[in-house]
């Protein structure tokens, strides 16, 4: 890739780019308006912008470094997008509606290296990180298909976002600033699977962020037979963490918990867990298990309530994710790997 990507560059070197080409600075605010206010799509979309200025712009530089590869929408309004890298790589994100507002599902890695058994997007292991241009050239390919900016983000894609730590908080820099698209800070949630000096880091960085960690587990025994051991911790150090981040950030911590059948959809389980999120002041959220090929199989409907019912008895805040997607690819990682085979 031998042109820089527009959004590389923060508005101070767009102005000093600008002045290089003979350009008033005035050039450089109608540009980074219709980037980050507008919402454009292309160097063509910027028609307050002369047709010979736009021509140079683009043998410049590149709007952005993403294609929309293949768009996949299920019935009930999800909308995947299969979206094909610079390098010939591909990752993908969600376009998830609920009601007026619409969230976006972001990827933060080609791959994944954390492993989850019961997962797709970490199948073929890691392959590399994705840049700060690259995250923010799939909000803008959500950006394109809806018309506007989304009300919230889940950094819940490929990837474990806090392995490339710098590239993704760059990111959220651009999206939360003022001069740039300025989303609101708690409108953005980031999830990890418990790596634990990434959570410090993000403690320590204290905006107010929301931090939801996939723990999937009551207890290390049952956890190390669903993740591998190459970045675990135990919980005692994951939750010792989240601790540390609620006090730092004011912020409640989310335990997102995928139901597995007979792995950890015990009424034990349901019981060990409601005493970790009342020790650590969390909610809960639970995923019935999206088939993506493994071996595992979601429980049953009745088994799902049951724990539920246990959580809330227990004065637990507790929500089941509504399955979104299921006919489309609905699993994090399974448009991806379905392109790949």
């Amino acid at each position: 890739m031998n042109k820089q990507i527009i959004t590389e560059l923060s508005h101070e070197e767009l102005i000093s780019a600008l002045k290089e080409m003979k350009q008033p600075a005035f050039r450089a605010n109608q540009i980074h308006d219709w980037i980050y206010k507008k919402n454009a799509a292309s160097w063509d979309d910027m028609t307050n912008l002369s047709k010979e200025l736009r021509q140079q712009c683009s043998e410049k530089w590149l709007f952005n470094s993403i294609q929309m590869a293949k768009s996949v929408k299920s019935d009930d309004g999800t909308e995947k997008l299969l979206l094909k890298l610079h390098d010939g790589e591909f990752i993908e994100m969600v376009i998830i509606p609920a009601d007026t507002r619409i969230t976006f599902c972001l990827s933060t890695q080609v791959g994944c290296p954390v492993g989850c058994l019961f997962c797709a997007s970490g199948r073929n292991g890691l392959v590399r990180n994705l840049a700060m241009h690259e995250i923010i050239g799939e909000f803008q390919a959500g950006c394109a298909v809806i018309g506007r900016i989304p009300d919230n983000i889940v950094f819940m894609g490929i990837g474990e976002g806090l392995l490339n730590y710098e590239n993704l908080m760059k990111a959220v820099e651009r999206l939360t600033e003022e001069k740039y698209f300025a989303m609101g800070v708690r409108r953005i949630t980031i999830s990890t699977s418990g790596f634990v000096p990434g959570m410090l880091k993000l403690a320590d960085y204290g905006k107010e962020l929301n931090l939801a960690i996939s723990l999937h587990a009551p207890n290390d025994e049952i956890r190390q037979k669903i993740i591998p051991g190459k970045i675990r911790y135990p919980i005692s150090e994951i939750m010792e963490a989240a601790d540390i981040y609620r006090e730092k950030c004011n912020r409640m911590v989310t335990l997102e918990y995928t139901l597995l059948k007979d792995i950890n959809d015990s009424a034990a389980c349901a019981k060990a867990l409601s005493r970790i999120a009342r020790e650590h002041h969390t909610k809960i959220n639970l995923i019935p298990y999206n088939d993506t090929g493994s071996e595992f199989k979601r429980p049953s409907t009745k088994t799902i309530n049951t724990f539920e019912q246990i959580l809330r008895n227990a004065d637990v805040a507790v929500s089941v994710r509504r399955e979104r997607g299921s006919d489309q690819a609905g699993a994090c990682g399974q448009l991806r790997a379905e392109h790949m085979n």
